[in-house]
């Protein structure tokens, strides 16, 4: 781990002072020498799951997809997401916004007494294990990520939000990053907060919320895998996400309940570990690929949008219920 971590440093570090450092020196933004550093992580980490997902998760798809892409329009808005949010745009914005001035109030909170706290450090040696520290905080995420997901379906407005993510129809690689800003924002400060108050360090940090990325890339791909029955139950597959994403199955309530189509139900929460759903009783191990959607884009033509604007002002109609 810290071999790896060091050479993504060191590349980090010759991109910084050989291209980023110039350009902000040249455009009169020196004082934001610290964010531009950051940033060239996030984009460095942004173009290596990119490249993955090109050379490993793409020629999957094409050896054992679930379904043929009817629909090449709808995957171009998904990679338009992917863009946005791996490449370091939407975390720029938030960089210099929301993430500043929830630091900021911790800063303050701190300056007033709240002390500052490592989980990892409750164990002692683990410190030393990078790798064991990465895992510790890697389960902690996981199990928070399994509540906010949850949230995301049990609470009405937050669902008017997250449809949107369930509206594909066509769910491949590049569709885990389909989601409205908002959604995302909120997701994004509730997972900032939690590694300050926690004390994960940046680098850390980092790799945690790529390595999820990338396994979240692979859950969304159509693809026909499974891992298996005792696999299945360690780490999720394309299978088993696919049912959570199945139209009436996944995030609904039961068909003929008398209620509308409402996320009152569903499965299969987890985002890289099975363990929660298995313990709360949400897990689904069927081996069934369904059709993804929404349900009322079937019985009653819901309309979520064709282009990334239309998704997000009909993602703010639903929110306000307007649309």
């Amino acid at each position: 781990m810290d071999g790896w971590l060091d050479v993504f440093s060191r590349v980090q570090e010759g991109l910084f002072e050989s291209i980023v450092q110039p350009v902000a020196f040249a455009l009169g933004w020196g004082n934001l020498l610290e964010q531009a550093y950051e940033g060239t992580g996030w984009v460095l980490v942004g173009l290596i799951q990119i490249a993955v997902m090109l050379l490993v998760i793409g020629p999957l798809q094409r050896w054992r997809p679930v379904e043929p892409v009817t629909d090449r329009r709808a995957v171009r808005v998904d990679v338009l997401y992917t863009l946005l949010h791996r490449l370091g745009l939407f975390k720029l914005v938030m960089f210099f916004t929301f993430e500043n001035w929830l630091e900021s109030g911790i800063a303050v909170l701190r300056a007033h007494g709240l002390p500052t706290f490592h989980l990892d450090q409750l164990w002692p040696g683990v410190t030393d294990q990078a790798l064991v520290s990465f895992f510790l905080y890697l389960v902690v995420f996981d199990f928070i990520n399994y509540w906010v997901h949850r949230a995301q379906h049990r609470f009405e407005w937050w669902w008017r939000l997250h449809a949107l993510h369930h509206a594909q129809r066509q769910v491949t690689m590049w569709t885990d990053n389909r989601n409205h800003l908002l959604d995302s924002i909120i997701v994004d400060l509730l997972f900032v907060a939690l590694a300050v108050l926690i004390g994960v360090p940046p680098g850390q940090f980092v790799a945690l919320v790529a390595f999820s990325q990338l396994s979240e890339s692979l859950q969304h791909a159509n693809l026909r895998l499974s891992f298996g029955h005792i696999g299945e139950r360690l780490w999720i597959s394309p299978r088993f996400h696919r049912l959570h994403h199945a139209i009436g199955i996944g995030h609904e309530a039961p068909a003929g309940d008398g209620q509308r189509a409402a996320p009152l139900g569903g499965c299969n929460f987890g985002v890289l570990f099975p363990w929660w759903d298995m313990l709360l009783g949400t897990a689904n191990f069927a081996d069934r690929w369904e059709p993804t959607g929404v349900r009322d884009q079937v019985e009653q033509g819901r309309d979520y949008g064709d282009g990334f604007w239309s998704q997000q002002w009909l993602g703010l109609k639903r929110l306000v219920g307007r649309a």
